[in-house]
């Protein structure tokens, strides 16, 4: 018996952004295994501006989560409800749980897909909503185990495609605003364990800055800046620096990390960005597993000391000693080592 191929497909993955940036490869190989089908992907509705652009995407289905999240507490289910009707009304053929969770495994479900992939090990019990249960060990890196659940419906994956699309407009508006070559500083991170010590920041932007050589912009959410005072200080007074911090979309963010000579990050959305733009990146690491969420087949450009015994436990607030280990001196030298690439290599736009 021939199985047709599927007409609508739906990719799960609603969050975190760094997440939803390096999910991208899923909806090329889908794309090339199903040139005919219509491709959605079901995203939070504050990132959605991550993956409009893509060109090989049908529809961004948002996600309206915090909206939902206040009516419920309310004990308001009729939007929910509403919701999950929109997400039905297509009538999927396929759904692809990439974030193998409760919630989005009975997303999968609720679609009404007749095939419906997951993980085998999804958490909190997640994989009973699939029809396929992938098998993807943990210890992969985080882009090879969502891989393997495209694998698993015949999509070639030997060539990753991490390439990530941003607007027209907002490029032309970094282009003509930022004309020389600069460097992006992301010193922010959700986590205070990730985050590399503020003064530290404040000394690499003041270094690189005042060699005049490159701009130094930088980037970070709107609520943010606190973690950030000292450099936003620093730029007020500093003329090759910009603070941009909480003053972006995301599509703005992207057009400007899309056109930098560097971006310096700690394990952040901005660092999975500049892997899908191609560009030159200095990754800060501390108590997190970089073989399983570093910059997908970077690692020689993470900067990690990781000591027999330590604990790799992101979420820890008191663990902050392994960023703390890593010194500003290593971090200046990556950094000049990495601007010696050509200025503004052509951006994937």
């Amino acid at each position: 018996m021939t199985i047709e191929p599927p007409r609508k497909i739906l990719i799960i993955r609603p969050s975190a952004l760094g997440d939803v940036c390096r999910t991208v490869p899923l909806v090329s190989a889908l794309r090339t295994r199903y040139p005919g089908a219509q491709i959605d992907w079901l995203v939070q509705d504050s990132f959605c501006g991550a993956i409009q652009h893509h060109p090989e995407l049908d529809n961004a289905i948002s996600f309206p989560r915090k909206a939902l999240g206040k009516q419920l507490r309310k004990a308001n289910i009729r939007p929910l409800i509403r919701w999950l009707r929109t997400l039905r009304a297509p009538k999927y053929d396929m759904v692809i749980d990439a974030q193998g969770l409760l919630r989005s495994a009975f997303f999968a479900f609720i679609s009404g897909a007749k095939q419906r992939y997951g993980y085998r090990n999804a958490q909190e019990l997640g994989w009973v909503f699939y029809t396929n249960r992938i098998e993807a060990p943990s210890d992969e890196h985080t882009v090879d185990r969502m891989l393997a659940l495209v694998a698993g419906v015949g999509c070639d994956v030997s060539n990753p495609n991490m390439t990530l699309h941003t607007g027209a407009d907002e490029l032309s508006e970094v282009i003509i605003e930022y004309p020389d070559p600069y460097i992006v500083i992301a010193p922010t991170s959700r986590w205070a364990s990730k985050r590399w010590p503020i003064d530290r920041f404040v000394d690499l932007a003041s270094t690189l800055a005042n060699k005049r050589t490159h701009r130094i912009i930088l980037v970070g959410g709107p609520g943010e800046r606190l973690q950030c005072a000292p450099l936003v200080e620093l730029a007020r007074e500093h003329p090759h620096i910009t603070d941009r911090i909480g003053s972006t979309s995301i599509t703005q963010l992207m057009a400007i990390i899309s056109r930098a000579d560097l971006v310096v990050a700690n394990d952040s959305a901005a660092l999975h960005m500049a892997v899908g733009f191609n560009r030159k990146i200095v990754a800060l690491f501390g108590p997190t597993d970089a073989t399983r969420v570093g910059p997908y087949k970077q690692d020689q450009s993470v900067l990690q000391h990781i000591t027999a015994g330590d604990k790799l436990d992101h979420k820890s607030k008191g663990n902050t000693e392994l960023m703390e280990r890593i010194t500003t001196e290593e971090v200046i030298e990556a950094c000049l080592a990495g601007c010696t690439q050509k200025p503004h290599a052509e951006a994937r736009g």
